[in-house]
């Protein structure tokens, strides 16, 4: 693109200019040579000053950047930038960016910059134009110029890294989660009625035959192929909480992106719902969808109100039966109480799995030995809260709700097995 620019536009002398302007001070201070010659010796340097200006003004810069229409979230990838101008003794290039966006690095000298560019929060946002500084001839002036439009960038949690896990999982191995077993279940059509085995679930026991026959029997269903998975994500006040440099709901879709490829992948159709105050979000199950999941929920921001469990479980509750997956989060007491005054009645018809991200703030509280009154405070709090948690975890798995608690780094891979284990263990 080429810019011209009028030369008081962001025109501006070098530091060389400066400093020759106050050597001219020095002389003319400490030495008799009259004013005369000082005065000559200004107007020389100034007269420099604006040939350089004026110069490097109409250099007619050209240039070019890199496109980054689409990032994973803090995954940085190449960028580049680079400038040809005209009758000009050096450049530096700049990058601004938004609060959102990193750029690494965002300004260098010469006519071209390489760097990466990563977000840092997810959402859509603009790159600003660039700009080139160009330095006259003599070094004395300089002028900036505008490169380029501003352009629309994609920050999206980090798809790439949940399908290397998916390719890991289905060469039968991976870091996170080592050696798993292959997808099997008990399904959910029913097929036939049989002797009660040890093994079996409690819930599978039919009774009337049991009471019929005089011996314990059991239903026996074959294995559903066609799996829903209905991702349920908690946009409430409680996930706007930092984990890190991020929030409880940066973690929670970035694991949500983990396991809705591995459910891809596993060849089930995949939902997802969102919700606060109430539901404002909702994506029916299908298949191939872990990738529209994604881009239908990574903009969502944490709100201010309460989470009302009850009616995000009643929208849940009209698909059929299904693996539900709850993103929240499970420190405050009160909001607890909510979740297991609805939780309820979710799990009398789907296989509930609940995910949320460790505190690692409240463990270094409890872990650390205190040095005065407040550290003591300071402890004591965060072991309520711990035990309030704990109570919380206690009552869900009580009911038959599966929980998945784990570090940020490891929920997603953490959430993945807790799904493969409740589909083989409901057949669901």
């Amino acid at each position: 693109m080429d810019v011209r620019r009028p030369f008081w536009r962001g025109a501006r002398p070098t530091r060389w200019a400066a400093a020759g302007f106050a050597l001219i001070a020095v002389v003319t201070v400490t030495l008799p040579v009259g004013v005369l010659l000082p005065t000559l010796a200004a107007a020389a340097v100034a007269g420099c000053v604006v040939v350089d200006v004026v110069v490097a003004t109409r250099a007619r810069p050209a240039g070019r950047r890199s496109t980054v229409p689409t990032l994973a979230q803090r995954v940085p990838v190449p960028m580049s930038l680079s400038v040809e101008l005209l009758a000009t003794s050096s450049v530096r290039l700049r990058q601004p960016v938004p609060p959102e966006i990193a750029v690494q690095p965002d300004e260098q000298a010469g006519r071209a910059l390489s760097g990466t560019i990563a977000g840092r929060h997810r959402g859509v946002h603009v790159l600003p134009p660039w700009a080139a500084r160009a330095t006259g001839p003599l070094g004395l002036g300089s002028a900036d110029h505008v490169l380029g439009a501003p352009e629309e960038v994609t920050v999206l949690p980090d798809l790439p890294k949940a399908r290397r896990l998916a390719a890991a999982r289905r060469r039968g191995r991976s870091v996170e989660e080592g050696r798993i077993r292959s997808r099997a279940g008990i399904g959910t059509e029913f097929e036939t009625i049989r002797d009660y085995a040890p093994d079996d679930d409690v819930r599978r026991i039919n009774w009337a035959a049991t009471a019929r026959i005089g011996r314990p029997m059991a239903n026996q269903f074959r294995v559903e192929e066609n799996r829903d998975l209905v991702c349920v994500v908690d946009t409430g006040r409680l996930m706007a909480s930092p984990v890190g440099p991020v929030t409880r709901l940066d973690v929670a879709l970035d694991a949500l992106a983990t396991l809705v490829v591995a459910a891809e992948d596993a060849g089930d159709r995949v939902g997802a719902m969102a919700f606060a105050g109430s539901v404002f979000r909702q994506l029916a199950p299908r298949r191939q969808a872990a990738e529209p999941v994604v881009r239908a929920l990574f903009d969502l921001e944490p709100t201010e109100v309460e989470s009302d469990y009850e009616r995000a479980f009643l929208a849940v509750g009209r698909h059929r039966r299904a693996v539900v997956a709850l993103f929240t989060d499970l420190v405050d007491e009160a909001a607890s109480r909510s979740l297991l005054a609805a939780a309820g009645m979710l799990a009398r018809r789907h296989a509930v799995l609940v995910v949320t991200c460790r505190d690692p703030d409240l463990a270094a509280a409890v872990a650390a030995e205190p040095s005065d009154a407040r550290g003591v405070l300071r402890a004591a709090v965060a072991l309520d809260l711990l035990r309030s948690r704990d109570r919380t975890v206690a009552l869900l798995r009580s009911m038959g709700i599966a929980v998945v608690e784990d570090r940020a780094d490891r929920l997603g891979p953490a959430a993945v097995r807790a799904y493969l284990a409740l589909t083989q263990r409901y057949g669901v």
